[in-house]
């Protein structure tokens, strides 16, 4: 069962509304090399047993898992060229899960970087218990995340630098496996974007909900407008030039303006251009280029059964590899019919 040709897999934790930033750094990369590359096989699912690792508003979840893949879909996701899907969908993932769990040495889980940072912040906040209010999920969050890529055998995952160590961790339980069992798993490399963009929020910061400073990618025109407006910048007059490289406005732009017009903004810069002008041309350019996503993502909100559909017809696809490899791995750790042996 192990992969020969490129696989690519990609998850989403449903915990948020996509914004500006989530487009630009991880959504529109990806549907480009999805359509980009045919060789390749490529997985993309909303990853919402990961998401009750942090959050318990089971309306929060199925708001997100919803806003999440209808913006995928409007930004032009083609679930006939890639396989896209929910991940409880999968019960095989959860069941590989527990088989990768028996495995994973505690060890290789107390050195987890989300575990460890939980711990210190009870240590230095003088808790009676280090591992005060620390879940199991929080703890085997990494083994959850291997049955996820291992589940389709992927050979390439694009991950942030803060995830590389669990696709370590991923390769370790991987390699673990086979060791035990035989040849099963490929082992999955990182895909690292060192140029990976990231935009900055309404107050400087890198755009992150935990910042509180997003401008969501499909809010309505006239609140769209508001939050531009609220992206802060200095007290230079009109007529004053401003420097744009260190301009969160400017860097707004360009990730969504071709080189001309990047140009022709920074030349407007040089000569002094109002902050006032600036936004309200910020605004017009962002707005016209989201305008037909944000329709036909409205559309797929307001239909939340079609989206169940095409998330339903994405898991049988997934299911068409999973199922198997299930089977395989079933037979090889002794589970499953007892006539015929191993």
């Amino acid at each position: 069962m192990i992969m020969t040709q490129q696989t690519v897999l990609t998850g989403i934790t449903t915990t948020g509304i996509p914004h500006l930033g989530n487009y630009a750094g991880a959504i529109r990369p990806a549907i480009e090399s999805s359509l980009r590359d045919s060789a390749k096989s490529s997985y993309f699912f909303m990853a919402d047993y990961h998401a009750l690792i942090k959050c318990q508003e089971p309306e929060r979840v199925r708001e997100s898992t919803l806003a999440i893949a209808a913006t995928w879909l409007a930004s032009g996701l083609d679930t006939d060229r890639v396989t896209f899907y929910r991940q409880s969908d999968i019960p095989e993932v959860t069941e590989l899960s527990w088989i990768l769990t028996c495995v994973a040495a505690k060890g290789l889980m107390n050195r987890a970087h989300a575990y460890k940072a939980a711990v210190q912040d009870n240590v230095e906040n003088e808790a009676a218990d280090p591992d005060k209010g620390i879940t199991m999920g929080l703890f085997s969050y990494p083994i959850l995340m291997a049955a996820d890529i291992l589940l389709f055998n992927a050979t390439h995952v694009p991950v942030g630098k803060d995830q590389i160590q669990h696709l370590e961790m991923t390769r370790d339980i991987g390699q673990r496996f086979n060791h035990l069992f035989g040849e099963t798993f490929t082992l999955p490399e990182a895909v690292v974007d060192e140029n990976g963009m990231v935009l900055k929020g309404l107050d400087g910061r890198k755009m992150s909900k935990s910042y509180n400073n997003t401008i969501p990618l499909f809010e309505g025109e006239k609140k769209f407008r508001k939050l531009i407006n609220k992206i802060v910048t200095n007290s230079l007059e009109p007529g004053e030039p401003k420097d744009p490289d260190n301009c969160t406005l400017f860097s707004i732009y360009a990730a969504f303006a071709d080189a001309e017009a990047v140009a022709a903004m920074r030349r407007q810069y040089e000569e002094g251009i109002g902050w006032g002008e600036a936004k309200k041309q910020v605004f017009e350019h962002l707005n016209e280029l989201l305008k037909d996503k944000r329709e036909a993502y409205n559309e797929l909100i307001s239909d939340p059964a079609e989206i169940d559909r095409i998330l339903k017809k994405g898991a049988e696809r997934a299911r068409e590899y999973a199922v198997p490899l299930m089977a395989d791995v079933r037979k090889k750790v002794g589970i499953g019919p007892l006539a015929g042996g191993l």
